[in-house]
């Protein structure tokens, strides 16, 4: 019975290595932040890079949102000069001209 507990903890020990190569890994591969020996965090390294990353991506989802919504304008046109019936549009053009000379 003392023989097959040594192999065990080792197999265990490497088990857990492993694990905490793989977590460390993803967070990497993700970006999420890592922790160091007593849970500090290692990266970003200061608050000063976090708040600038988070002042870029709340700058980065304003023009997105913006265009988003230019580009629903657009579609909904689109969507409105395909469905509607072309006498109707074209009324609508010749309104849109002016009246005629």
């Amino acid at each position: 019975m003392i023989n097959t507990i040594g192999p065990m903890i080792g197999i265990g020990i490497v088990a857990i290595s492993a694990g905490w190569v793989l977590t460390t890994w993803m967070r990497i591969k993700n970006g999420y932040p890592l922790d160091g020996v007593w849970g500090q965090a290692v990266y970003p390294k200061t608050d000063q890079e976090a708040v600038e990353r988070v002042k870029l991506l709340s700058q980065e989802n304003a023009q997105l949102r913006a265009e988003l919504g230019s580009v629903k304008d657009r579609l909904a046109n689109v969507e409105k000069i395909i469905v509607d019936d072309s006498h109707k549009l074209r009324s609508e053009i010749e309104a849109l001209r002016g009246p005629s000379n």
